[in-house]
């Protein structure tokens, strides 16, 4: 069903999308211009990119708030890995940024069908945070050279800061007072309402001084072009798709990460039912759609959702009324945009920048994820210093790294009851429990799995060789087993075999998830252990014991 956010739409909430659609068409006018200049694509093409993904998305979504377009998180990935097929600003550059926005759709569509949205939890919050603050440091360290108003070729991040540095003196003064001066606007607006368009005021006010002074002053961005776009779809032969088929999957992933959080922080069922598979295949029609205008691939965008919630918005109208605010603006004053400065697009793409370095994530991690901080760094580092496309494709790697070692090394232990009760905990060293004589209660707390198996393995057996008096009776407490492999089953098995020739038995007790239950049967895990040794505790599991003489 097309246009879903439209359903059930009253004539009441026409008012609010009328100022949504005003506010978000005046912040999204200068930073799709400026996401343009990130992407290394020409300004209209920014502008191409909101009004697909926002028809797309209001024909397709299923949330009313989303406001998609070109977004400023995926544009330097896009342009770090299309720079080294082609020269930005040529033909061939952009044929392949709308190449590569098809390739993306086309992944985000499969991620629907395949309902994959589960994938954007493989990326920990610190790694998402530092591979942000490396894109951070590329935005605002690209946009020095414009605000400085001088020219440096582009190159790696440290040699570019070393250029900067040397044609400083060389520093234009009005170009730098209008980007300050842009960012400027922009911050303070912002932390004043998210519905003032700062950015736009400070784009307005700056083109009003280059047309007072007059052309030469400041390098500037061009009128823009009223033709239509042609409607063009290249399909990618087998040599295009090899090169452009690693960047589409690294963007697409970055693409269903952030759609999932707009959608989840902007909800808009009563129920908390959000579809958000429908959303990635809306979002992957919207970056289809831009690749048939030559635009480029497109995003949910959290800070306009913002706006158009906060400004009364009630469905995607919104959005489609924006589409029609900005292409009256173009076609108004198409020649008029010839007196923006670049300085102050630059000034909006250091606001962008410093927006996304998350200072207060980085602060709560350092002071509650205690080494978890140096994922932060490292996945910064590698943003930073390698090519943008290898350094993100390796701290999804280094997520995955880090998601694998907390499950392979995991946290086991040895219970006692809490005096009193028939609680068995995991109590402190300080904190005098209960123990049965000749038991040895095992909480092995994760999932059984081929990673974790022979980890597991060890730790049974030191703790059995560290026990005060020997042990009888092994009762693995298995609350947390929620799931168990084939391999975690057999090396299970084998620990039962092996305890019981050294005359230990062996119990499980609280095996509650039905995944893991099943899968205990189904790997004979259940046939190998007994199943009279299953219990629903672990006080059960000793008077069992008791009755059978093993302990």
């Amino acid at each position: 069903m097309l246009f879903v956010s439209l359903r059930g739409y009253s004539h009441s909430w026409l008012p609010g999308d009328l100022l949504a659609a005003t506010t978000l068409a005046a912040i999204a006018i200068p930073e799709q211009l400026a996401t343009a200049r990130l992407a290394g694509m020409p300004p209209m093409a920014g502008l191409l990119s909101f009004a697909a993904g926002s028809l797309a998305f209001a024909a397709f979504g299923a949330n009313r708030y989303v406001s998609v377009g070109a977004d400023s998180t995926i544009a330097p990935i896009m342009a770090g890995g299309l720079a080294v097929i082609a020269s930005a600003g040529s033909g061939q550059y952009a044929a392949m940024a709308s190449l590569l926005a098809l390739l993306v759709g086309l992944v985000l569509l499969a991620s629907f069908l395949l309902r994959l949205g589960w994938v954007a939890d493989l990326l920990s919050v610190p790694v998402t945070t530092g591979f942000l603050a490396g894109i951070a440091v590329h935005i605002i360290v690209g946009q020095l050279p414009p605000v400085f108003g001088i020219e440096v070729a582009s190159r790696h991040i440290v040699d570019e800061l070393a250029a900067i540095w040397q044609q400083l003196p060389h520093t234009n003064p009005l170009a730098l007072a209008m980007g300050v001066g842009v960012f400027v606007s922009t911050l303070l607006a912002e932390r004043l309402s998210a519905r003032i368009p700062g950015a736009l005021i400070g784009l307005v006010a700056s083109a009003m001084v280059v047309w007072l002074l007059g052309p030469g002053h400041v390098a500037v961005l061009g009128a823009l072009p009223l033709t239509l776009p042609a409607m063009t779809l290249t399909v990618p032969n087998f040599q295009e798709l090899v090169r452009l088929l690693p960047l589409s999957l690294i963007v697409a992933l970055i693409c269903i990460m952030q759609t999932a959080a707009v959608v989840q922080s902007f909800p808009t069922d009563a129920n908390g039912r959000e579809d958000v598979n429908r959303d990635f295949a809306a979002l992957g029609a919207g970056s289809v759609l831009a690749a048939v205008f030559g635009a480029f691939a497109v995003n949910a965008s959290p800070p306009r959702t913002a706006v158009v919630q906060e400004s009364g918005g009630r469905s995607q109208l919104a959005s489609l009324l924006a589409i029609a605010v900005v292409a009256a603006t173009v076609w108004l004053a198409a020649t008029a945009f010839a007196f923006v400065p670049e300085a102050a697009l630059g000034g909006v793409l250091l606001f962008i920048g410093v927006r996304i370095f998350r200072v207060a994530t980085m602060r709560l991690i350092y002071q509650q994820g205690g080494w978890e901080i140096w994922l932060v760094l490292a996945s910064a580092a590698l943003v930073v210093f390698l090519p943008i496309q290898t350094g993100m494709a390796m701290s999804i790697v280094l997520s995955l790294l880090h998601g694998m070692y907390i499950i392979a090394r995991p946290d086991c232990a040895v219970l006692s009851r809490i005096p009193g009760t028939t609680v068995w905990w995991n109590l402190p060293a300080k904190e005098p429990g209960e123990r049965e004589p000749g038991v040895l209660v095992f909480a092995p707390g994760v999932p059984i799995y081929f990673i974790n198996a022979t980890d597991i393995h060890r730790k049974l057996m030191d703790a059995i060789a560290a026990a005060v008096d020997p042990c009888r009776l092994v009762v693995i407490e298995a609350n947390g087993m929620i799931d168990i492999d084939f391999t975690g089953s057999r090396v299970l098995q084998q620990t039962i075999l092996e305890l019981r020739r050294r005359k230990i038995d062996v119990a499980i007790a609280r095996l509650e998830s039905e995944r893991a239950h099943h899968a205990a049967a189904r790997t004979e895990l259940i046939a190998t252990l007994g199943a009279d040794h299953v219990f629903r505790s672990v006080d059960d599991a000793i008077r069992w014991a008791r009755t059978r003489k093993i302990i």
